[in-house]
């Protein structure tokens, strides 16, 4: 029979620290969910959610899926999403991609890999729809990170589409979207100058993070 016992003691080991920094702290976790924030983000094993931002268990809820799409007729995606607006009433949702993503890379190269080719046919999509903004780079990998960017934007403004966020918008409850890239290399996240509080915001954050170029924001953030 395998076992994973190097987890295992992994776990026991990180338990420990945890405790020994807060000896309440499995406690109190036991008792309340109260994370202000609903990331979404590529399920890419070098993107470790709480890590990146610094934070603790019970501070951060997640929601990963391969390329980080959020697609309407997703109801694992739209649960998540709904569960974080209505029930923890979370102020900000960040989507969340990544420079070199495989899931892009694959899609921008229309790669057959299986059964997930139909899960990135989202991410074709995107890239046939900026395939003017695309065909102006040459150079391969600027080509690739460029779409890992505009695959976010256009991922965040499905986020403001769904029926939850527009509802919760419509009631007056205060939800931010936001579109962030990840520099796998660096480790530090860029902020695509997409974020928007209601429907007017979003059609102006939309324009913006489309203007921006990757140098730009590289820069800015």
């Amino acid at each position: 029979m395998k076992t994973l016992q190097q987890l295992i003691n992994s776990n026991r080991q990180w338990a420990q620290w945890i405790s020994a920094r807060d000896p309440d702290f499995f406690e109190k976790l036991l008792h309340q969910q109260n994370p202000r924030y609903l990331w979404i983000g590529c399920s890419d094993s070098r993107v470790p959610a709480n890590e990146i931002v610094g934070l603790m268990p019970g501070e951060l809820f997640v929601h990963r899926n391969v390329a980080n799409v959020v697609v309407h007729t997703d109801l694992n995606c739209l649960s998540v999403i709904q569960y974080a607006v209505d029930v923890l009433k979370v102020s900000d949702i960040i989507v969340v991609g990544h420079y070199r993503c495989g899931g892009v890379e694959s899609a921008l190269k229309r790669e057959k890999l299986g059964l997930i080719d139909n899960w990135l046919r989202h991410v074709q999509d995107v890239m046939e729809k900026h395939k003017a903004r695309l065909a102006e780079i040459e150079e391969m990998t600027e080509k690739w990170d460029r779409l890992c960017e505009l695959n976010v934007v256009e991922q965040v403004v499905n986020v403001c589409q769904t029926t939850v966020v527009q509802e919760a918008w419509e009631r007056g409850q205060e939800v931010a979207v936001h579109g962030w890239i990840y520099g796998i290399n660096d480790g530090l996240v860029h902020d695509l100058g997409f974020s928007a509080t209601n429907q007017e915001e979003m059609s102006a954050a939309y324009r913006n993070a489309l203007n921006r170029d990757r140098h730009k924001v590289i820069w800015e953030t």
